[in-house]
């Protein structure tokens, strides 16, 4: 069965039709929010809080649209009511631990793998920096690559509104990394 035949069914009390959409798109609705929030306990509350308010607004789901879509609005905006409850900024930036992109490991490439750990930490302190809405649209789009037209639905904003959070992102990270990290420039663009 498709997500929105499992909604369906979910919605009339199957309760297995909803464990298979939990099993479906827990992991991936977990690295999103583990991105956002930069705490892979944290996002696995997070995620566990949309599951349970996806079950309690099943009725206002709407089949037209993307179950996933619906479910990572949900979610996102729990993540970053999450990060704004966080307090300051300085509060903010030195909680949670390195998540980010956790490769597999490539075998024959230790080095190249601690490498690749290290850009990402870095990169995952960067983002941490983005305001909730350029965080939250950056994940999606960049590293998630939704859509621009999928990112507004979860957002509920403007395709417009998603690309300027993301171009906004784009250039702080842009100036955090030439200021903190100008060693990972690439070669042509160092000062």
């Amino acid at each position: 069965m498709d997500d929105r035949e499992l909604a369906a069914a979910a919605r009339e009390g199957d309760e297995g039709a909803f464990a298979s959409l939990v099993e479906r798109h827990s992991g991936g609705l977990h690295r999103v929010i583990s991105r956002m929030l930069a705490d892979e306990e944290e996002a696995w509350d997070v995620v566990q809080m949309a599951w349970l308010r996806a079950w309690q607004r099943l009725s206002r789901y709407d089949r037209r649209w993307s179950f996933s879509t619906w479910l990572y609005r949900i979610a996102t905006n729990l993540a970053i009511d999450v990060i704004r409850s966080r307090g300051s900024r300085a509060r903010a930036h030195s909680r949670g631990g390195e998540v980010w992109l956790r490769p597999a490991p490539t075998a024959g490439r230790p080095a190249a793998l601690a490498d690749e750990w290290e850009v990402e930490g870095i990169l995952g302190r960067l983002v941490r920096t983005l305001s909730p809405q350029q965080r939250a649209a950056f994940v999606l789009r960049e590293v998630e690559g939704l859509d621009t037209s999928e990112v507004a639905t979860v957002l509920e904003c403007s395709q417009a509104t998603v690309r300027n959070h993301v171009f906004q992102a784009r250039r702080r990270l842009r100036r955090a990394l030439e200021r903190d990290f100008p060693e990972y420039l690439p070669h042509g663009e160092r000062g």
